[in-house]
């Protein structure tokens, strides 16, 4: 999403058209729900991508915010561009990054009101057309679950704070707080596990059960996070036992509630030595999860 919607700056007008024609296209081509988030500049945050997890030797995305020590945003994006191994990473784009300081400016004076009000101004020009061609929006949460770089955000806890960066969307409450800015069936969260997971704060299942019995769950992502202290964790294998999520828990809760909503095992680990786009090795949590959900459809049918 362009940054002059989030800025809410005049120019939006036509960035947003052309985002309503493109929900347009999408419905035509058989789209029915489109992920997307309301994060300024930075879409996730980690401080390595390939920290090997002791216990297998494999690697997996890690954050630890003590390692960003006096690094600054520009010095942030040198440092993951060097570390993605010649792969473009979905947020950290070079072209949208090459305005990176004006960019920040612009948001020197937006705080967390001012991002939700421009998100409402977004969502009431969008949802009608969903409504309209059958297709939800799903929104996904900030990634961590902190405000970073002193830039606004609308879906965090408020208690993690990096750099004064205000959040909007990374709790129950802020989620809550943005499915009633525009009361519309297409009006729905993107609920990421690990996003949302890497506050411990977070009850996932319950956050599941709350917005699945809503119906406002359009998509999951699922994975699993391990904690490591205080605004520290590392990306897990979704096996339960190698992180601090519960995923019988987590997939049982979209079981009883959201059976039908779309479903991705979102990052994963490297193994075996292999390289490629750091965070998107999805096979194994793909079998995984087939695995519990085939196990918790049997169970409940009585083991049939």
């Amino acid at each position: 999403m362009h940054e002059d919607i989030k800025l809410g700056v005049p120019s939006r007008e036509e960035y947003i058209a052309n985002y309503i024609s493109t929900i347009r296209m999408l419905a035509k081509h058989g789209v029915k729900v489109i992920v997307y988030n309301f994060m300024p500049v930075f879409d996730w945050l980690r401080t390595d991508l390939a920290r090997v997890i002791p216990e297998d030797g494999s690697n997996s995305l890690y954050f630890d915010e003590k390692d960003l020590g006096e690094m600054g945003p520009l010095e942030i994006v040198r440092k993951t561009a060097e570390d993605s191994h010649g792969f473009t990473l979905p947020g950290w784009e070079p072209e949208r990054l090459a305005l990176l300081e004006k960019t920040l400016k612009q948001y020197e004076n937006i705080g967390p009101d001012d991002l939700r009000k421009n998100f409402k101004y977004f969502l009431d020009a969008v949802i009608p057309v969903c409504e309209e061609v059958g297709v939800r929006m799903a929104c996904h949460p900030d990634d961590p679950a902190w405000p970073i770089f002193g830039l606004p955000r609308i879906t965090h806890s408020p208690a993690w704070p990096i750099f004064g960066l205000p959040r909007i969307t990374h709790s129950k409450d802020d989620f809550d707080k943005m499915v009633k800015l525009h009361d519309s069936p297409a009006n729905t969260l993107c609920l990421c596990t690990g996003s949302l997971g890497s506050n411990p704060d977070n009850d996932i299942p319950a956050i599941i059960r709350h917005f699945g019995q809503m119906n406002r769950i359009g998509a999951m992502h699922v994975r699993n996070v391990k904690y490591l202290g205080y605004h520290h964790f590392r990306e897990a294998a979704h096996l339960s036992s190698t992180g601090d999520l519960d995923l019988y828990a987590i997939m049982k809760a979209i079981y009883d509630t959201v059976p039908d909503t779309y479903i991705r095992p979102d990052h994963g680990r490297m193994i075996w030595d292999e390289q490629g786009r750091p965070g998107y090795d999805r096979a194994l949590g793909a079998a995984y999860l087939n695995g519990l959900w085939e196990a918790i459809d049997k169970e409940n049918k009585g083991g049939k």
